[in-house]
């Protein structure tokens, strides 16, 4: 099979590349993302990408386009509609446009391997761009090896970025998870941006919690047992601890969702739901299984 595919950034090839060259199929890799600003951000992706490329010994072609005006005049009326309008359609577009051109077989991306994005809009677009250029759709969830493929990312020290790709994306990340604010011209100014509900790892004293992991589950001995190997997780709405949960690891293909609780005066406001949610869309890149355990909701 002559497989062209869409490369987004050196990190998110890392597992795609492997499970590909795992079943026999060489990709050969195509930047192109006309989306990525500013420009030392797009510099940056792409120089990593071609210096992975040459380290593992993979063809890569890149259509060198920085299409910041381009950019703009196609997602300015809508900047919430911007990457199922604009980012993903141009991108995909224009590599099925070149697989068709150059005789590839099919198509894939890299972008199905992102735990953050469309997946659902991705694999819908692909099959109808599949349809009308001729070109196989090659499908892979390679959500399934995300948090491997980020942990080799790291190991490799490729350029890790912070951000989607586009300008907005940047803005909206540095806000959301720093405070900083860019500097605004004179008679302009910020409203405040900040996030109610917050979910997160703890990784340290994580015997604080034991009084409320007691309510759903009565064994002090068994919480401290899981809690020893177990990843838990805390639902902070602001600032104020509302759920916790444990999950630990079965075996290679099973988790369990050991305890989840969340404290008695938020109960019935959909908030374990939004833990549970949560645990699932993360969890299901690394396991086919969840079993859960000691739910009060």
């Amino acid at each position: 099979m002559k497989l062209l595919l869409h490369t987004c950034c050196a990190p998110c090839s890392v597992y795609c590349i492997y499970s590909l060259r795992k079943e026999g199929i060489e990709p050969t890799l195509y930047w192109y993302n006309p989306n990525i600003h500013p420009y030392k951000e797009y510099e940056l992706r792409r120089e990593c990408l071609i210096d992975y490329a040459k380290k593992i010994d993979i063809e890569c072609i890149v259509e060198d386009e920085y299409g910041l005006d381009e950019f703009c005049r196609n997602v300015s009326n809508n900047l919430e509609t911007r990457c199922i309008n604009y980012c993903y359609p141009v991108r995909l577009r224009k590599t099925f446009e070149y697989a068709k051109e150059n005789g590839y077989d099919a198509v894939s991306t890299t972008l199905l391997y992102s735990i953050y994005q469309k997946h659902d809009f991705i694999k819908s677009y692909m099959e109808k761009l599949s349809k009308e250029y001729g070109v196989e759709f090659l499908y892979r969830d390679f959500r399934y090896g995300f948090w491997e493929g980020h942990n080799k990312a790291k190991e490799l020290d490729l350029y890790m970025q912070k951000y989607c790709g586009c300008i907005f994306s940047e803005e909206q990340s540095m806000l959301t998870h720093t405070g900083n604010k860019p500097k605004l011209p004179e008679g302009f100014e910020f409203l405040p941006v900040k996030r109610s509900i917050v979910i997160k790892k703890e990784k340290d004293n994580k015997e604080q919690y034991m009084d409320l992991l007691l309510e759903a589950d009565p064994s002090k001995e068994m919480i401290n047992n899981y809690l020893k190997d177990g990843e838990l997780f805390i639902l902070t709405y602001k600032e104020t601890i509302v759920c916790v949960a444990v999950v630990t690891k079965v075996d290679e293909k099973t988790c369990e969702l050991k305890n989840i609780v969340t404290v008695e005066k938020y109960r019935g406001q959909g908030y374990g739901k939004k833990m549970l949610k949560y645990l699932a869309d993360n969890y299901k890149t690394k396991y086919k299984k969840m079993i859960a355990r000691n739910i009060r909701e």
